[in-house]
């Protein structure tokens, strides 16, 4: 019997202190220490139902265990974006081969720029944050993709962080976890909204699978906050992958198969 859903991920590459930094100081990251992370989270997709596929390790790519960036992925089609960072491009060709046998495949293409941790899907919507690594045109190259496939795309402001989903991530069918002070919760109309503990602003970063939600250990008062609303949390030590701007949901590409 097939898996019901597979998760594409990929091994810390030994670079990863030369990762692509924006908002966050350089600081030493323990290789060894973020690996055993990655396993743990890895551990944590096996235990909520994914079967793994794993992209060759590529350690001459400093980010590229954040496999998220490289596509975006639908019901019926994935989008291989092209991210803002030059540096990151060379790591679509593996994401690109491990996707294909899962979904037909589009692209983003030359002068769009688009970075998949940008991209919000909430229900049959694509909130797409306009930030320094996804431009004007990638934003409308990706309406015109999914536009025959049922799917809206909707343009939204960031300040203060990298990526949307540095600033807000589903948690629920009908849930988004957010920091206000970094994206407007108006801009997602009606649907209910958690704000992070004002303490721990980089906290919105959740990845939701079925009927739990992956969270780092690092933000205990967004977490309570969370089960206070009937969120099921699995939660992940993820502190090393945070010095490199990553997050939870930057680790895998999480595809339905059936």
């Amino acid at each position: 019997m097939s898996p019901s859903r597979i998760a594409i991920v990929r091994p810390v590459s030994r670079s990863i202190i030369d990762c692509e930094l924006t908002h966050l100081a350089r600081s030493p990251i323990d290789y060894a220490r973020a690996s055993t992370q990655h396993k743990e989270y890895q551990s944590a997709l096996k235990a909520l139902g994914c079967e793994l596929v794993t992209v060759s390790a590529a350690d001459n790519l400093p980010d590229a265990v954040f496999v998220e960036d490289a596509a975006i992925v639908l019901d019926e089609v994935a989008v291989m974006t092209r991210p803002g960072a030059v540096s990151r491009r060379g790591e679509l060709a593996g994401v690109e081969r491990a996707l294909a046998p899962f979904r037909p495949l589009m692209r983003i293409t030359h002068p769009s720029t688009l970075d998949g941790g940008d991209v919000l899907l909430v229900g049959r919507r694509l909130f797409v944050g306009r930030s320094s690594r996804s431009n004007h045109n990638g934003i409308e190259q990706l309406r015109a993709l999914v536009a025959p496939h049922g799917y809206d795309v909707q343009a939204v402001d960031l300040r203060g962080c990298l990526h949307l989903k540095s600033a807000v991530t589903a948690v629920a069918n009908d849930t988004l976890l957010g920091n206000g002070d970094w994206v407007e919760r108006e801009a997602f109309g009606d649907v209910k909204w958690i704000e992070v503990d004002p303490s721990e602003p980089h906290a919105a970063n959740a990845l939701h699978i079925e009927n739990d939600v992956i969270y780092p250990k690092a933000y205990p008062r967004t977490a309570e906050r969370m089960r206070a609303a009937g969120i099921s949390l699995r939660l992940v030590d993820a502190s090393e992958l945070a010095k490199a701007e990553g997050g939870v949901t930057c680790c895998s590409l999480v595809v339905a198969t059936k």
